[in-house]
């Protein structure tokens, strides 16, 4: 999984988020491992929890959230794009004045997740059928936060379902909030802004926030991978 996280070139993609607030990596998950993966919706003793999202007025549609320990593609998943967003994240608190206290591994930062009270695991399987939807939103969880976090689509887009694209919406200083949409490819990760990120303003810097969500899907079921690198509460 390492390589081919490593695989993709982090400084075009820092520099897509620095524009857009989000940005595409290359392929780290092949046809068969996205498959085998949503597959695993299906078995209820790999998750902690299953969230009905019309039951919370979060959308329509339906997640699980895995337990520990995470079958070993998410963890591999998790622990190789760690190491590749810190230096994006430091460089985001070193503008907006942040405290940097992302240690350097993933294991790290858990730990201090967990001495917080933030212990229960985040990565997650969505399944969208056809008009389910995400509501705008943020995954917080507690009050460590990591900035950046991964979804990864485990379905072709236009081939086993349509519509549903990823949605993304930031509050600009003293503007209209400005939307973004990206189609998710098979296998690839969309790496995205947690809570805020930073934009330029008459003063400097200045932390907008942001939100995301996924449209209406049109047709057939839309499955996702979503790796969020702080636990919760």
């Amino acid at each position: 999984m390492r390589e081919r996280v490593d695989a993709t070139n982090w400084d075009t993609l820092a520099k897509e988020l620095d524009e857009h607030g989000c940005a595409l990596t290359e392929p780290v998950l092949s046809p068969e491992e996205c498959r085998e993966i949503a597959g695993w919706y299906h078995e209820a003793e790999r998750f902690r929890s299953t969230i009905d999202m019309a039951r919370y007025r979060f959308g329509q549609g339906e997640y699980r959230y895995f337990g520990y320990p995470v079958p070993d593609p998410v963890r591999e998943l998790r622990e190789a794009f760690y190491p590749r967003l810190l230096p994006i994240v430091r460089d985001w608190a070193r503008r907006l004045g942040w405290a940097a206290e992302w240690p350097e591994t993933l294991e790290e930062w858990l730990e201090r997740c967990h001495a917080a009270g933030q212990s229960r695991p985040t990565p997650i399987l969505l399944r969208y059928g056809a008009g389910d939807w995400n509501a705008l939103h943020r995954d917080l969880y507690g009050d460590l936060v990591f900035p950046l976090q991964v979804v990864i689509g485990l379905d072709e887009s236009g081939v086993d379902y349509t519509g549903g694209e990823f949605l993304l919406v930031e509050q600009r200083p003293r503007a209209q909030s400005r939307g973004t949409a990206t189609v998710l490819p098979q296998g690839r990760g969309l790496v995205f802004t947690t809570r805020d990120r930073p934009v330029r303003s008459a003063r400097g810097w200045s932390a907008a926030p942001v939100r995301h969500g996924v449209s209406a899907v049109r047709s057939g079921l839309r499955h996702t991978l979503g790796l969020v690198f702080h636990d919760a509460a």
